[in-house]
């Protein structure tokens, strides 16, 4: 196996000869976090890449999220470590399911989360991240009933912030956060009395109910490293403890472990490696690639979203 300093000036190398960015998730490798040209969460790599110049994007993180960044890119190529590297979250929504919802609920505003296919973004009004989503949902007039999809934990979370009592919401979520159990959050705190809690919104709602502060990843990691206390424990996937441990060396980060693996990490994100990109870089592939039509649609509800402030 190539060293990963090695692996690292080769990738650097390629880089620059294929005037490429690397984007990556929090939640990816820390290895890859380091070589990366943006670390971020779904809304900051959307925004990045809207304003990339250059020729290739080398997308670490999942499919959904490369799909988003070629909607916004569509003359540039965009290519991913591994084409597997899937969501559950987009898996529980197709978006034969959303045109049906559509055909019986034309009055409905669809709101879709980022983490859902281009298809299903092209059937949508208007998309959100965790993030921006209050803020999203609050933009839509009072009076116009919403479908929140696909998960279920962040648009109960949302309905309880705004209050909205005309949001349906789908019955999906993320194989990570929803099966974080709470009792293993309560034993954690009972571990870690000192220790405050920081949650996503996609997990369930007892989880929710213990937490100090909720928040997407980057906002999690902005307030864990802003408050004046020096033990946290973070519900949300693993890999965010690079940044963490990077921006405050001082304190200590716990993560609960989950009951699908018994650990904290996504299988999806974790697909993804140095050799991975490496060769997708010098390669070119795997590429992600859309239909014209499907990506003039999705663009639609998707610059919406980040017109939203």
């Amino acid at each position: 196996m190539v060293a990963a300093a090695t692996l690292a000036e080769e990738i650097l190398d390629v880089k620059a000869r294929r005037r490429a960015i690397i984007l990556a998730h929090h939640y990816q490798e820390a290895e890859i976090q380091e070589l990366a040209d943006s670390v971020g969460d779904s809304l900051e790599l959307a925004r990045i890449a809207k304003k990339f110049d250059g020729e290739v994007i080398a997308f670490c993180g999942v499919r959904f999220m490369a799909e988003t960044a070629k909607v916004l890119n569509p003359e540039r190529i965009v290519v991913v470590p591994d084409i597997h590297a899937g969501c559950s979250l987009v898996e529980s929504c197709s978006a034969e399911s959303v045109r049906a919802f559509k055909r019986r609920n034309p009055d409905h505003v669809i709101v879709s989360y980022i983490n859902t296919s281009v298809e299903v973004k092209a059937e949508s009004d208007i998309l959100c991240t965790s993030r921006n989503a209050i803020a999203v949902v609050n933009s839509i007039p009072a009076d116009k009933p919403i479908l929140f999809l696909p998960d279920i934990n962040l648009g109960n979370y949302v309905q309880k912030q705004t209050g909205r009592k005309n949001m349906k919401i789908w019955q999906g979520a993320c194989i990570v956060h929803a099966t974080f159990p709470a009792r293993r959050l309560a034993a954690a705190r009972a571990e870690h009395p000192s220790a405050l809690v920081a949650a996503h919104p996609e997990c369930p709602r007892d989880v929710l109910r213990m937490a100090d502060f909720i928040g997407s990843t980057s906002a999690i990691i902005d307030w864990c490293t802003k408050q004046n206390a020096d033990e946290f424990i973070v519900m949300t996937e693993s890999g965010v403890r690079y940044s963490l441990e990077k921006l405050a060396p001082q304190k200590k980060f716990y993560f609960v472990a989950n009951e699908n693996c018994n650990c904290s990490e996504c299988p999806y994100m974790k697909l993804n490696s140095l050799e991975k990109l490496l060769a997708c870089l010098e390669n070119l592939e795997p590429r992600i690639e859309l239909p014209s039509a499907i990506m003039e649609r999705a663009l639609v509800p998707l610059e919406r979203m980040l017109a939203v402030r």
